[in-house]
């Protein structure tokens, strides 16, 4: 992607809002071919899962600046105040058994470890007793990074996966891990055959900060939690 696509990208996107008088927040989706040919997709009147990115690196409230839009009010800026700064990612964590064709992994989460830090923000609703249930879209939080270069985000989002400790469901944490290894991604060399063209990269056990260090850390956790219940259990 270059800056003069981006550019041609995001004219011909206000210019189909402009069309129809939309007004508020939205995200009309492209796809974009090897010679960087374009083809709309769909526009969505609504703030995409994806919105932290954008908030990140622009600065933005898209949320805030949503509800002032409602509210009658305008905008405090306009497009050419706007700059991108640094990198960001998003990761989806989802109730989700990897291995398993993706299948939902609705249950109880017994412990719960967020990962905190400058750079880092987690949008989660979950916590732990919560008993994810079996109705819903199995997507139980996204983590987001920022990093002033795409390979400082990288590493960010590699360490919070890593510090990221959910028991009691399978997530889909692990896999996201594989992801930030796979030569692939790192090269910004994928497509939407992604996951199809490296799924035995990604479903292999690699270094998820030392596979038997985390085992160990992943049983202490275990061990802790059910430490907790018979103490509870005996007062």
């Amino acid at each position: 992607m270059t800056p003069e696509k981006r550019k041609e990208m995001g004219d011909a996107a206000v210019a189909a809002a402009k069309a129809v008088n939309y007004s508020g927040a939205g995200t009309i989706e492209f796809i974009v071919d090897d010679n960087l040919n374009y083809y709309f997709l769909e526009m969505n009147t609504r703030l995409q899962v994806e919105h932290p990115i954008t908030e990140r690196v622009v600065g933005v409230d898209l949320v805030k600046e949503q509800i002032n839009i409602a509210n009658n009010q305008v905008l405090p800026f306009k497009q050419e105040d706007l700059r991108q700064h640094g990198h960001a990612i998003e990761c989806r964590v989802y109730a989700e058994d990897a291995e398993n064709n993706f299948m939902p992994n609705p249950g109880l989460i017994r412990h719960l470890t967020e990962p905190y830090g400058f750079g880092i923000r987690c949008d989660g609703y979950v916590y732990e007793g919560y008993t994810i249930p079996i109705y819903y879209d199995s997507m139980i939080a996204k983590l987001i990074v920022w990093g002033s270069t795409r390979e400082a985000a990288i590493e960010r989002m590699k360490r919070a996966l890593y510090e990221y400790k959910i028991t009691g469901v399978k997530t889909s944490i692990r896999f996201l891990s594989r992801i930030m290894d796979a030569p692939d991604f790192r090269n910004g060399n994928y497509t939407t055959h992604f996951i199809e063209n490296n799924l035995e990269f990604l479903l292999s056990e690699g270094d998820f900060g030392g596979n038997s260090l985390q085992l160990y850390e992943d049983l202490a956790v275990m061990v802790a939690f059910f430490k907790r219940k018979i103490h509870d259990g005996l007062h």
